[in-house]
């Protein structure tokens, strides 16, 4: 019996076994299809995206550099656990290394956090950029948006690595079995036989600091931001003004909207429903934001059928002539 119970012990340590839907062959093949199809136009959005940024001098500005940064955080948010996820779907029983579930949990927590942190950063570029117009390009230097950038990824990463110290220095005994599709949070936390008081004390904290703060923070920027446009003499001028801040406002309230659904709805019992929402919150709404960007920004378009036209790589060769 000793002996049975080292094993199960061991195994824990060693590797979890992840549930997923393993009970629904049929609905796992539909979502590993739609998963393979959604993440495919994550990574390619986002990445276009990121090349256009990097390619059209007329978006190197403070916005578009945020949005590089939450393009390439929605590309490694995915690709954190969704290809292991497709894998898994196709298997009969799914299993994570022991370190590999650590990893997974800590990134997609840290991922997670930066998003909330980041899209507070672009509503005060916004409001800078709308609000406070002659002096802009001063308010909002390059050195500003690096420590800003700088400061959304550090928030979140620091904040992760403290939730996963605590989570890994509990007790497991031999439970390894996480009725999720990956390794996140809560789930791991249902296995541990110690005491997690603590750990869901400093859970709820830390989500309302991270959260709330930021929230706020978008909702006083708008309020601002519409004051101004109502001021703006040009239509053109404000039309492109609500432009830019309705791409953001959407993929807040898409982000928020699914975060508050997810946490602050009451307790679902059929576990299912929780499992699609987390579906729909990690692999779905990243893929959004490059649609949503496209499609309600002139500049993006712009940059996007210069580049199919062959006219932003000839402006951009012709910058940097090849010598002979």
């Amino acid at each position: 019996m000793e002996s049975e119970m080292n094993g199960a012990k061991q195994t824990a340590e060693t590797e979890f076994v992840l549930v997923g839907l393993h009970d629904h062959y049929d609905l796992e093949m539909v979502l590993f299809v739609l998963c393979l199809g959604i993440h495919s136009a994550n990574v390619l959005g986002n990445t276009l995206l990121i090349g256009l940024n990097m390619l059209d001098p007329h978006l190197h500005t403070p916005m578009y550099f945020f949005l590089s940064n939450l393009a390439l955080m929605d590309i490694s948010g995915t690709s954190v656990f969704l290809p292991l996820m497709l894998v898994n779907f196709l298997e009969t029983q799914s299993t994570i290394s022991f370190p590999g579930c650590a990893l997974q949990m800590y990134l997609t927590l840290a991922l997670g956090t930066t998003e909330c942190v980041l899209l507070a950063m672009m509503a005060c570029d916004r409001y800078v950029a709308i609000c406070q117009p002659l002096p802009y390009s001063e308010l909002m230097s390059w050195h500003t948006c690096m420590w800003m950038a700088t400061l959304s990824w550090g928030e979140g990463f620091a904040n992760s690595l403290l939730h996963s110290i605590l989570t890994w220095s509990l007790p497991f005994c031999g439970h390894n079995i996480i009725n999720h599709f990956f390794c996140e949070i809560l789930a791991v936390l249902k296995l541990a036989c110690g005491d997690i008081s603590l750990n869901a004390l400093l859970l709820t904290v830390s989500s309302a600091v991270v959260t709330l703060p930021p929230l706020l923070l978008i909702f006083l920027s708008y309020v601002f931001i519409l004051t101004a446009l109502l001021w703006v003499p040009s239509a053109a001028g404000g039309h492109k003004a609500f432009s830019t801040c309705s791409a953001h406002l959407t993929v807040v309230v898409i982000y928020y909207g699914t975060i508050s659904f997810m946490y602050f709805k009451p307790k679902a019992k059929d576990l299912y429903l929780n499992k699609l929402l987390a579906f729909f919150y990690g692999v779905v709404t990243p893929s959004l934001n490059p649609i949503i960007y496209s499609l309600r920004n002139a500049e993006v378009k712009a940059a996007a059928v210069a580049l199919l036209s062959g006219d932003l790589l000839s402006r951009k060769m012709a910058r940097f002539p090849v010598v002979l």
